[in-house]
């Protein structure tokens, strides 16, 4: 039976996870929305506590059916400013990216999702590809460890990016037949710890 001191013992000599989250909540901002896939003033923002979700109405690539070459790969990029309880930093826990995408027989799309800190070159992305034919809803999931938070130095104050795009490729497809893929929404969660 393990006594009281010797738990005491194991738990101090065991090195603390280093990047931890902790339950001390930050004020979040959504500063910037902002791309071909969401022109400015065109996005539905909603913050509450470590959360943000924006909701788009224009976030569609699609190819075939008249298109325009132009209309084959649509970005968005969002800034979320953070301010931390004093003491702690802050990083990006996780985001995820809902919508539909119906592709025709022989065409091809790709979700891509990548975060970096203002200022920094680091960059961590998820991606997902579509195949057609395929008709249907689809999300894309940015998921990384606690120890694989990007973290913002303590004492610095950058802002969280986070840029996703969306495309869609005719390849073999029926060129008078419209593939598209839609981003309806997003949302994120800031993680914070004790510095």
């Amino acid at each position: 039976m393990l006594t009281t001191a010797a738990a005491a013992l194991i738990a101090l000599s065991s090195p603390a996870p280093a990047a931890e989250p902790t339950e001390a909540a930050p004020f979040l901002e959504v500063v910037t929305v902002n791309g071909s896939g969401c022109p400015a003033g065109d996005a539905d923002v909603a913050t509450n506590g470590r959360e943000f979700t924006i909701g788009y109405h224009v976030f569609l690539a699609r190819a075939g059916g008249g298109s325009s070459p132009l209309e084959q790969r649509k970005n968005c990029q969002v800034s979320v400013r953070v301010t931390p309880p004093e003491g702690y930093t802050y990083g990006l826990a996780r985001t995820t990216y809902e919508g539909y995408a119906h592709l025709q027989d022989g065409a091809t799309g790709l979700g891509r999702v990548s975060t970096y800190l203002q200022g920094t070159s680091p960059t961590a992305s998820v991606s997902r590809a579509f195949t057609g034919p395929s008709s249907g809803e689809w999300q894309l999931r940015y998921r990384p460890d606690a120890a694989d938070v990007q973290w913002v130095p303590c004492g610095e104050r950058r802002d969280i990016n986070v840029n996703a795009e969306v495309r869609v490729a005719l390849g073999a497809a029926d060129p008078d037949r419209l593939s598209f893929a839609i981003v309806e929404s997003s949302r994120g969660v800031v993680w914070t710890r004790r510095c």
